[in-house]
């Protein structure tokens, strides 16, 4: 069974789980547009590809799939979900499962103001938010909203681009400068992560792992602490199944005195996934499981709480690499 990782980045953890999983059963193969990227010297195999956009960027990750073989193919940034999704049947022509969710799917979970749209219509709690600044204007007049608030994409990733904003004066000014901007209520409460698996193939939820974060760092989880409550892993649950996602998802959630809000929702392994992993919550198993047209059993909530992760930094070293003999 071989694994393709596209746009590996940084990601090195995910690429080293993965190859355990695999280790005598098959092969984890990366791809990145640069050969900067450490985890692509993690995998047992890389290829150097142009961007995303490139016109022939799909002819190329269709390629590589049938020269390595490849069983199923994910992704880890937000983008490029969508790409692979809308193309599901072209990997499916040749044998490969694309592990994650349905193109409308990528598309709501990366377009914030959908999301929102969808949360408010199926009644869950989550931050108010608005796309014309003078419906905020009015719901602060009225009393429905307070500043700070945050400023932001609709369609966007990795916290680019947010600002906390304490006036109107500076909403006019982002709004005056930028397209495509959102307004969201600030959420002032224990934020959340919450790593999910949903089964391929029966399409339940067969593993939740929450933790409560402690520190961010550029948009990721750096510091966090396991916790389990059951009411949560219900929520988690009832949403998930609502919706339809499939593979791994990471939800960001909000505790405000004890009620649950969801904020968003990537279809992917998030920043934070290896303290899940390393508290037992394998989903590299459960995705070469389904990869081998098998479902999964549920283990939620088999973990300990009061397990801490505390990022840090790591190096790779690499000498006499093509990239900096062509400068």
């Amino acid at each position: 069974m071989n694994i393709l990782i596209l746009s590996s980045g940084t990601r090195n953890k995910i690429v080293q789980y993965f190859k355990k999983t695999l280790e005598g059963k098959g092969k984890v193969i990366c791809t990145d547009m640069s050969e900067l990227a450490p985890s692509i010297y993690e995998a047992d195999k890389y290829y150097i590809v142009p961007k995303m956009t490139s016109p022939d960027y799909m002819d190329i990750i269709i390629d590589i799939c049938k020269k390595e073989k490849i069983d199923g193919v994910l992704s880890l940034i937000d983008p490029e979900l969508s790409l692979i999704a809308k193309n599901e049947k072209l990997f499916e022509a040749i044998g490969t499962k694309v592990i994650g969710s349905a193109y409308d799917l990528c598309e709501m979970s990366l377009d914030k103001y959908q999301m929102y749209s969808w949360l408010k219509e199926h009644q869950y709690k989550c931050a108010k938010s608005y796309m014309d600044k003078m419906d905020f204007y009015k719901d602060v007049e009225n009393g429905k909203i307070t500043y700070p608030v945050f400023v932001k994409p609709a369609r966007g990733s990795a916290s680019i681009a947010i600002s906390k904003v304490y006036d109107k004066e500076t909403v006019d000014l982002l709004f005056a400068h930028d397209e495509g901007l959102m307004i969201q209520e600030y959420l002032d409460g224990q934020e959340i992560g919450a790593d999910v698996y949903i089964d391929m193939i029966s399409g339940e939820v067969v593993s939740i792992f929450t933790k409560k974060k402690i520190k961010m760092r550029a948009g990721e989880t750096d510091k966090a602490v396991s916790f389990k409550d059951e009411k949560l892993f219900e929520l988690i649950r009832k949403f998930v199944s609502e919706v339809g996602y499939r593979g791994q998802i990471d939800i960001d959630i909000f505790d405000i005195d004890g009620e649950y809000y969801i904020s968003e929702v990537n279809p992917r392994f998030g920043g934070g996934y290896p303290h899940a992993y390393e508290s037992g919550c394998d989903h590299m198993k459960l995705i070469t499981t389904n990869l081998e047209g098998k479902a999964n059993k549920a283990f939620i909530g088999k973990y300990e709480s009061g397990i801490y992760m505390m990022k840090y930094s790591e190096v790779y070293i690499r000498k006499n690499m093509s990239i900096l003999r062509r400068k």
